[in-house]
């Protein structure tokens, strides 16, 4: 059975804490694994994983072995009924596969002893693993929450000046557009309105023209980076 790993991410001890406290094996709750979605789970968080994994399947072998040797002492405990008349008759081979059986049946039982033992102190040694991988889970995401919470923190702060910005920006275009709007509104009272479209084609065609030549340039600078 292999070592029990313990925490080397804190020094904090929640041993006492934990003690009275009653967490499902985590490496059998989705949940748990959700934690860990979208990033690689630490290495202490994957030893502990890993030994409360095999901890859980070394449990399965015992619990499996011993009900194989309730079966086989069953069949051997038959064996010696049945062969119980023969060994009183003085028949030597039964007799010798009654001995036989019975030694079968006292090493069976240590065996069976020494797997219930175990299998009594298996709770405790699979709490004792999966408190220490509560502990490296817990120390994952309150240091998950922190550095996200760093992150809100940062792009808060570039949203609020961005809104600030925004704002200074669309009073800008407000300002140019009202601009706009009264500088037109002059030029057609002074001007009259059918001097004002020779000079709205005039000025329209200057900026077709710009805005065409503008785009020959920017495709001609393309096909040379290409």
């Amino acid at each position: 059975m292999p070592y029990l790993i313990r925490t080397t991410k804190t020094n904090l001890d929640f041993s006492g804490s934990l003690k009275d406290v009653k967490v499902p094996l985590l490496i059998l709750d989705q949940k748990w694994h959700h934690l860990f979605a979208g990033s690689k789970k630490p290495g202490a968080v994957q030893a502990a994983e890993k030994q409360l994994g095999e901890t859980l399947a070394y449990q399965g072998r015992l619990q499996q072995e011993l009900k194989e040797f309730r079966k086989l002492k069953s069949s051997l405990m038959q064996s010696i009924v049945e062969n119980m008349d023969g060994a009183e008759g003085n028949n030597r081979q039964q007799e010798k596969k009654l001995k036989e059986n019975r030694r079968l049946i006292d090493e069976i039982n240590e065996k069976m002893e020494a797997h219930e033992d175990e299998l009594l102190e298996m709770p405790k040694r699979l709490k004792e693993i999966n408190d220490v991988l509560m502990q490296e889970t817990m120390h994952y995401c309150y240091g998950k929450i922190r550095s996200n919470a760093l992150d809100i923190e940062e792009i808060g702060t570039w949203i609020k000046d961005i809104r600030i910005e925004l704002k200074k920006q669309i009073i800008r275009k407000q300002y140019a557009e009202i601009i706009n709007k009264e500088i037109y509104s002059y030029m057609h009272d002074i001007f009259g309105p059918q001097m004002l479209d020779v000079f709205d084609l005039q000025y329209q065609s200057e900026e077709d023209a710009q805005q065409e030549a503008g785009q020959e340039k920017t495709a001609g600078s393309k096909t040379q980076a290409e």
